[in-house]
């Protein structure tokens, strides 16, 4: 059953507060696989990975083969490749409506200032394993990534027990073009992307979502590579009054139940609701609130993941929206839509860090330059500002580079 919350409740503090504190005994962990790594590369990997996957496996059994691409063909049912242009062409057409041009201006002294925008290099795409293959993570990490021109893109995901890969995975990767696939995973797989080993070669960004040491992982690595985001439990908060089927409420409360540790909240002013769904789902929580203001300034504090609006206007709530990975409007947008099939990728910020991160987009895999040119005569025109800076900082020797150029 869902717990009923009060916004002035400790409770509700915690909720706002659940990215929560780093744990000692995962940080020493990880720490010590990081360093491992770094120091004996593929050994402290396949060791990890026989303590860890319980798969014993030599360096050169880690890059997947094109014989084990092949046979993946073999084992998916072929109209799934239908289903991934479908869902390729969706993400194609959202992220290419991101896609930034560089600019320059020129003024009348001749100063051209601009930008130049630059794909990173090389990706590392981590996707999890366990119980299910997460296919999806294939296609909302890599294309996003060779929208924005990528060349070079590393996929890496722990092995099964028959030391492969699933062939759906292999498959969506293949027909994606990720040329190399590596067999490993954990804090382990994060360390060898950041830092190279013989194998696996180092990469300039680690994307895609993971556990808690994964994770922590790309937090200790962040510095040598960049990464995403800290991504946590998968997490959906629900501003909905009377005017929605409580059927679609409490589905998709449900849906989110299946993730590991997935956290569900209902934000409502209606009383009809709370107990239409309150007993239909088993954890969660529901925050009552007075009016749809302060529903707002709810889902604001919460930072959510996903947020569903499902209201008699829902529309009219979008531009009050501060903090979320991504807004679901209305009822007949669940949040399984964006999982799968809408087109925005589903790596998302969670744990309240909507407060400062994005959703993964095409933005993740550029960087850009800043242009700078000046003419003499526009050079003549600063140098009385940068003289009063640079003596203000004590650095004189940046005005000597400056007058040496008129005498």
């Amino acid at each position: 059953m869902m717990k009923m919350v009060k916004t002035s409740s400790s409770q509700f503090q915690k909720l706002i507060d659940r990215n929560g504190s780093q744990k000692k005994r995962i940080y020493e962990t990880v720490r010590r696989i990081v360093d491992d790594v770094r120091l004996h590369g593929d050994d402290a990997v396949a060791k990890y990975t026989k303590k860890f996957d319980k798969i014993k496996l030599q360096p050169k059994e880690f890059k997947v083969t094109e014989r084990e691409i092949s046979r993946a063909y073999g084992e998916i049912n072929p109209d799934f490749v239908n289903t991934l242009k479908v869902i390729s062409n969706n993400i194609n057409r959202f992220y290419k409506k991101q896609l930034k041009k560089g600019w320059r201006t020129k003024d009348e002294d001749g100063i051209i200032l601009g930008e130049k925008y630059t794909p990173i290099e090389t990706v590392g795409v981590y996707i999890p394993s366990g119980t299910v293959p997460l296919v999806s993570s294939v296609y909302m990490t890599v294309l996003p990534a060779k929208i924005a021109g990528v060349e070079r893109i590393v996929l890496v995901t722990p092995p099964n027990e028959h030391k492969s890969i699933d062939s759906h995975i292999l498959a969506v990767a293949n027909l994606l073009d990720v040329k190399e696939i590596y067999k490993i995973g954990g804090a382990q797989a994060i360390a060898a992307l950041a830092f190279g080993t013989k194998t696996i070669p180092k990469v300039d960004k680690i994307v895609g979502p993971g556990n808690q040491y994964v994770t922590e992982a790309k937090r200790q690595v962040f510095g040598y590579v960049d990464i995403d985001m800290m991504a946590g439990p998968s997490e959906v908060v629900i501003i909905a009054d009377q005017s929605v089927d409580p059927k679609y409420v409490i589905a998709d409360l449900r849906a989110q139940s299946e993730h590991f540790k997935g956290l569900s909240i209902l934000v409502t002013k209606s009383k009809k609701l709370v107990k239409a769904v309150k007993s239909e789902v088993d954890k969660g929580y529901i925050v009552f609130v007075k009016n749809q203001k302060e529903a707002i300034d709810v889902a604001n504090r919460l930072a959510p993941e996903h947020l569903q609006i499902m209201t008699k206007t829902p529309q009219k709530l979008i531009k009050n929206i501060r903090n979320a990975g991504a807004i679901f409007v209305g009822p007949y947008s669940p949040t399984a839509i964006g999982d799968y099939v809408a087109g925005p990728s589903h790596v998302l910020p969670t744990g309240g860090t909507a407060r400062f991160y994005s959703g993964l987009g095409v933005n993740n895999f550029m960087k850009s330059s800043h242009i700078i040119s000046y003419t003499k005569k526009a050079l003549e025109g600063a140098r009385e500002s940068v003289e009063k800076v640079a003596s203000l900082e004590g650095l004189m020797k940046h005005l000597d580079s400056i007058k040496v150029r008129f005498e």
